[in-house]
Formats: structure tokens, sequence, C-alpha cells
């Protein structure tokens, strides 16, 4: 049986919800990836779990994954970042499929441990082809998630109106309120 997820905010596309391993509560940095129980977690949340193992490799792997999305993120544009992403992709390829469904596609590992962070950074393309303005960063200074902006007109600011919003609306009542 996989832990419970205790991370603030799921469900985000792959790439951002690997990123999202990474928050703080309360003040103090969390991280879900410290070990191979939270990546178990990781895995199961997406049903990655059988097909890829919760082991030391598979962890190192994905942290580089994550490290390199994450600059990519943080610095759209930079060659450097770009070359990060490159090189996880580099472990895995896409293989053209037959089957009694119809064309498919398969993902190849030369070493299945870096099986997770390419799906991740793969499943990263896909947001830049769709819409790469509508990666965000929360605008709250205290958060560190990120998430991919799904609104109708493209204006969310922060990865939860309930937390973060929230956060702001109340910090700018009390400033308002200390003024008068």
């Amino acid at each position: 049986m996989t832990a419970i997820d205790p991370r603030p905010l799921t469900g985000e596309p792959l790439s951002l919800d690997l990123l999202n391993t990474r928050w703080v509560e309360e003040g103090v940095r969390r991280d879900l990836l410290t070990g191979v129980e939270g990546l178990a977690v990781w895995l199961g949340a997406h049903g990655l779990e059988g097909r890829f193992a919760a082991d030391a490799t598979t962890l190192r792997h994905t942290l580089a994954a994550r490290d390199a999305l994450a600059a990519l993120v943080d610095r759209p544009g930079d060659p450097d970042a770009a070359a990060r992403v490159d090189a996880v992709l580099g472990h895995g390829r896409i293989r053209a499929t037959l089957t009694a469904e119809g064309p498919g596609e398969e993902a190849e590992f030369a070493d299945p441990a870096w099986g997770p962070g390419w799906t991740a950074a793969r499943a990263h393309l896909d947001l830049l082809r769709t819409a790469p303005d509508r990666i965000r960063a929360c605008a709250h200074e205290a958060c560190i998630l990120h998430f991919f902006d799904t609104s109708r007109n493209g204006t969310r600011r922060w990865c939860s109106m309930a937390v973060c919003g929230n956060r702001a609306k109340a910090s700018r009542h009390y400033a308002r309120a200390k003024e008068a």
C-alpha cells in the first residue's frame, strides 16, 4: 500500500507535479523525494508504480530530472537549462508500434531508472508546445509551487486561491486596516 501524498498541491501536469515535490509548509521547506518511500508515493500518484522501480538509482535520476526542469522553468530560454533537460531526454526514446488497436507509441529506455524523470521531461515538452506562457510559479513570495494556468483568461496567480491567494488577500486587508 502506498503512503498518503502529503503535498499541498497535486494534480498538475506531470512535469510541474515533479517540481511540486518540494514545497514550503509553515515556513519549513519540505521535499517528498528525500527517499525511495517518497518516490513510491509520487510514482503511485501518476500510475507509474508498476512500470518503474522505487529504488535509489531511480530516485537519483528522477532528482536530476527535477533539477533540470526547475532550471528550465525558472530560466525559460536559458540554453544551459534547455541542455540539462535535453540530457535527461537523451536517456529514452519513443518507438512507433502497431497493435490490434492501431498505431501507437511506446517509450524505451536503455536504463529504466531514467523512466520517471524522462517521462516528466517529455511531458514538459507538451506544455511548451501547448502554452508556455501558462507555466507559472505561484505569486506568493513564500510559496515555491508551480502550476499550469488553465483559467479562461490566463490570469491565475496563485497555486491555490484557498491557501496562497487567501494569504495575499489577508495581508492586503491587514495592511489597509493598519493604515486606517
